[in-house]
């Protein structure tokens, strides 16, 4: 019986090595080998390739490398700004810009995942900076809000 197993898991290896395994599918920018005390490893760097699930309460992305995505959390179909920001991801500041502003009495809160308030001011311009070089990589919302009504809440990323 030890006999029969052995050579079934000879012949399946045999098999497996003569139809030429490949790690990857696609062509990467780069890549290499990382050798240490505990062992190596290879890696590769933009691979983009990821598969996603989605279900009734939410999305679930699969990978290595993730893409980052600007996300609107919640709007107001209602009141009709323009209301884009950039860059996201950030390191340093992110830019509000309101594409059809009037002095309609605009402020933002930026928040962490908390619910702690971490900067609030009205919005004086077309473009706001709101500087982030202060705070921790993370993850923040932006809530844009109109007469203390909710517009807009951006999920902005921090690096």
């Amino acid at each position: 019986m030890q006999f029969i197993r052995v050579t079934l898991v000879a012949i399946f290896l045999t098999a497996l090595s003569l139809t030429g395994l490949w790690a990857q599918e696609i062509p990467v920018s780069a890549g290499g080998n990382a050798l240490g005390p505990g062992g190596s490893v290879s890696y590769s760097v933009g691979q983009v390739v990821y598969t996603s699930i989605s279900g009734i309460t939410g999305s679930v992305a699969q990978g290595v490398q993730q893409a980052y995505e600007v996300s609107v959390i919640n709007s107001d179909p209602e009141i009709s700004l323009a209301v884009s920001i950039y860059p996201n991801p950030t390191t340093d500041y992110v830019t509000l810009k309101i594409g059809n502003f009037s002095n309609n009495n605009l402020a933002f809160q930026l928040y962490d995942m908390n619910g702690n308030i971490l900067q609030s001011s009205k919005i004086y311009g077309p473009e706001t900076s709101i500087t982030m070089n202060y705070l921790l990589a993370s993850t923040y919302l932006l809530k844009v809000t109109e007469n203390d009504k909710e517009v807009i809440v951006f999920k902005i990323i921090k690096y």
